[in-house]
């Protein structure tokens, strides 16, 4: 007891806790995870995407570029009439002509982005460091101007000098930004330096942080809830994980990550989630893979003979939540690694009855046939099969013997 004791002592000491009640999650399915290449979602899809976020619990909205004019700064017009629970955030440049864009849409909240490392000052903005700080002030000051909540994005931050992203950050704060989005822009951190990273800035400065972590190395996630445990109390995510080359963190990830790992429950209506991904991924045009973690289709799906068996005697044998929780179904599958038990058990589901010693046996047949098809068996494949080893023309050969 006395190692555990020390353990939790350390966590408390390093501020690894984390309250529910003060994390927040800031959606950019509709600005970061439309800026998927190839990605446009119609005006419609962007209204009916916030009504699904809002519904199931969202904090806030990155509704888009109101800058960019036409369609864009339409439809986030139209999502800030919903009259919605969440709030509404821009996204802009530190420039006044967006500023003036986001505050013509009506939204309460905006987000200035503006790079830090020097290779984006130097190669991107063509820039040095005092521009950007000068230029950040001045967006915040013109900003606050209008009553908006500011979150101040440091483009980059992952690659940007220390001690500049802390200049940066203090500058944030004295002219008022609400908080400073961390920015992992090209997916390179890990969580154990951005836990370091995102606590030092935390301590120096005492600005509200935000993370905002792409999946390039497939950490979007840890590093999310790496931020998170440092002190961050903002996330940005996008539903699927859509974004920019390989992406960022998973909304309905995150989500049940931080309800199941860390004891995190944020109140969000999860049994919408496995919907919402369906719907995103349509209107994305991108595939809702059945491997995906929590909304998979194959989340729930058993073939193997002793996880299927471990289920159907209680389900948290291998199941870590249920899967009503996020919209999916339970299912049994006959395949290569099926045996008895399951065998029984998706007879029965479809009206069928069979004894131990059969369903032994229409196990072996049952295996044959997904060998030789390489794939599970449909429904009906299962039926007919049954139906012929119950007639007598389905049975297997003795082994070693032909017919003569």
């Amino acid at each position: 007891m006395r190692e555990l004791d020390l353990l939790t002592d350390f966590s408390k000491k390093a501020g690894m806790e984390i309250d529910p009640k003060s994390i927040k999650i800031d959606d950019t399915t509709l600005r970061d995870g439309e800026q998927t290449a190839g990605v446009v979602f119609a005006n419609d899809e962007k209204i009916h995407i916030a009504r699904m976020l809002d519904k199931i619990g969202v904090h806030q909205i990155e509704a888009g570029i109101p800058a960019m004019g036409g369609d864009e700064k339409e439809a986030i017009k139209s999502i800030v009439s919903l009259g919605l629970n969440c709030s509404i955030l821009g996204w802009n440049r530190p420039v006044k002509t967006d500023i003036d864009a986001s505050v013509d849409c009506g939204v309460d909240a905006v987000a200035l982005s503006i790079s830090t490392s020097d290779i984006h000052i130097e190669h991107k903005l063509r820039k040095n460091r005092e521009w950007v700080l000068e230029t950040l002030k001045n967006g915040i000051d013109y900003a606050k101007g209008f009553n908006l909540y500011v979150s101040v994005n440091a483009e980059d931050a992952s690659r940007s000098d220390m001690e500049f992203l802390l200049q940066f950050a203090r500058v944030a704060r004295d002219t008022g930004a609400d908080r400073l989005r961390y920015c992992d822009t090209l997916g390179i951190m890990d969580p154990f330096e951005t836990f370091l990273r995102v606590k030092s800035i935390i301590d120096i400065i005492g600005i509200d942080i935000e993370m905002h972590t792409h999946n390039d190395f497939g950490m979007a996630i840890a590093n999310a809830i790496a931020g998170i445990k440092a002190g961050a109390i903002y996330v940005n995510t996008t539903v699927n994980g859509l974004g920019e080359r390989a992406g960022n963190a998973a909304f309905e990830e995150l989500a049940m990550a931080l309800k199941y790992i860390e004891g995190v429950d944020l109140g969000f209506n999860t049994k919408l989630f496995r919907s919402l991904s369906e719907y995103v991924a349509r209107a994305s045009g991108r595939i809702l893979p059945t491997w995906k973690p929590i909304v998979g289709g194959n989340l729930f799906v058993y073939e193997n003979e002793s996880r299927a068996s471990g289920v159907m005697s209680d389900p948290v044998t291998y199941e870590q939540f249920k899967e009503t929780e996020v919209g999916l179904e339970r299912k049994i599958i006959l395949g290569k690694y099926s045996g008895p038990n399951t065998v029984t058990n998706k007879l029965d589901t479809l009206g069928y009855k069979i004894i131990r010693g059969e369903a032994e046996e229409l196990a072996g047949i049952i295996r044959e046939k997904t060998v030789a098809l390489k794939r599970s068996l449909f429904d009906s494949e299962i039926i007919e099969t049954y139906k012929a080893y119950k007639a007598g023309t389905g049975k297997r050969k003795p082994a070693g013997k032909e017919e003569k």
